[in-house]
């Protein structure tokens, strides 16, 4: 193997790789001057002639012509009558410059030198990768899916990079298929054993900011400022936006005629519901259009505690909390504020707050009937089971036990 033959070696390997042909000489010549080095003790005497346009390069060993029988080192001297072999005017005290072969530093050599060389470039490449997508993260990329396992997807971007996608950062209803296209965005980098490894995610916020930007030329363009967004991914999204221009109506303008806009970021997010609300610093006002669909009628807060009791009409309370409590835990992490949820009239003296079966009933059962909005034993009897069994994380055999206790107190009544 020559020189020139090592060097186009290398050519498939390059194609795949972020390494340019200059970078790649500059790497070979280093490994060569490590091993020349080596044999010779000093590089100092050697010229390494890189050609990146043809991709060659030469070594050329300088020696000082000494008399016949005075040469002391011959890394660096050569007698009179080797060096007019290289050329027949070489006197004594010149240089004599011989080219040097690949085959001569031996077979081992040069399968130990292209080691060193892949080992090199390899290197090169995880450095690249790594700051490429350090820089990236937090934008969505596109990749095309190559492998499907259980706990995690790998995907290949245009480069042929791999990057991972985590099933805790898949939408529970998204479905892959070899050589499909997916989008994602880079959530971090991390290096396991010097390698870098590029997580996506499908699940964080940025995704759906991402999308916005993408589907939204007045939020590329910076005309509507996304303040906040919560998800619970595949179910419910709320995204809080906001305009300096009075001109431009903001959840209009991420909605589009007809939802067009928005509907192109539903179907990326597997009919996730978004609700886009227009962001105000009037709390009340904030966390009243937090809850929509709900229309609410009157909110007291506590702004110490960051609490909020929100007063709705009987017919509005299921639409408030939502299905499976989704829309009530967003619109609370949205503002800021743990909300619950009353009906007006709640005082009606022949309801019985669930506090009072506090003896008959556990605590944290109670507790979670609370955080759907269901505070009075009326309020729990007018839902049905299999309605409570699927907005609770309460089992079934423990809903009907709860139906039946508070149903025996008014039966008794």
């Amino acid at each position: 193997m020559n020189t020139q033959e090592l060097i186009e070696s290398f050519s498939e390997f390059k194609e795949f790789k972020n390494v340019d042909r200059e970078t790649m000489m500059s790497i070979l010549e280093d490994v060569f001057r490590s091993m020349l080095k080596k044999k010779y003790g000093t590089d100092e005497h050697i010229d390494i002639i890189i050609n990146p346009d043809k991709g060659d390069l030469e070594i050329w060993v300088n020696r000082e012509i000494v008399p016949d029988g005075e040469v002391e080192d011959e890394n660096t001297e050569i007698a009179l009558s080797e060096a007019i072999k290289i050329e027949p005017d070489f006197e004594v005290g010149e240089e004599a410059a011989e080219e040097i072969k690949l085959d001569d530093f031996g077979r081992r050599n040069v399968l130990s030198l292209r080691q060193n060389l892949i080992s090199r470039i390899l290197e090169l490449e995880k450095d690249h990768i790594y700051k490429l997508y350090k820089e990236r993260i937090g934008d969505i990329v596109t990749g095309e899916i190559y492998q499907v396992w259980k706990r995690e997807v790998l995907v290949l971007d245009d480069e042929g990079n791999e990057l991972i996608l985590p099933k805790s950062e898949q939408i529970p209803s998204d479905y892959f298929k070899k050589g499909e296209n997916i989008r994602a965005v880079v959530a971090k980098v991390d290096l396991r054993n010097n390698n870098p490894v590029i997580i996506l995610s499908r699940t964080a916020p940025e995704f759906l900011e991402r999308l916005f930007e993408l589907e939204v030329p007045e939020v590329f363009d910076g005309l509507i400022t996304i303040k906040k967004i919560v998800r619970i991914p595949g179910e419910r999204a709320k995204v809080a936006v906001e305009s300096y221009d009075d001109r431009i109506d903001p959840v209009g303008a991420c909605v589009g005629m007809k939802g067009a806009r928005i509907h192109g970021i539903v179907r990326e997010l597997r009919n996730e519901n978004i609700d886009v609300i227009n962001y105000t610093n009037n709390e009340k006002l904030y966390i009243q259009r937090a809850l929509s669909p709900a229309k609410v009628s009157s909110i007291e807060l506590d702004e110490d505690e960051r609490r909020a009791d929100v007063y709705l009409k009987p017919d509005q309370v299921s639409l408030a909390i939502g299905k499976g409590g989704f829309n009530i835990r967003l619109a609370g992490q949205l503002t800021g504020y743990e909300i619950d949820v009353y009906r007006e009239g709640a005082e009606d003296i022949d309801d019985v707050d669930l506090t009072e079966f506090s003896d008959e009933i556990e605590e944290w059962v109670i507790e979670e009937l609370k955080s759907i909005g269901l505070d009075t034993a009326k309020s729990v009897l007018d839902m049905d089971i299999d309605d409570l069994v699927k907005r609770t994380d309460l089992e079934i055999e423990t809903v009907e036990d709860v139906v039946s206790i508070l149903k025996s107190e008014f039966e008794e009544n």
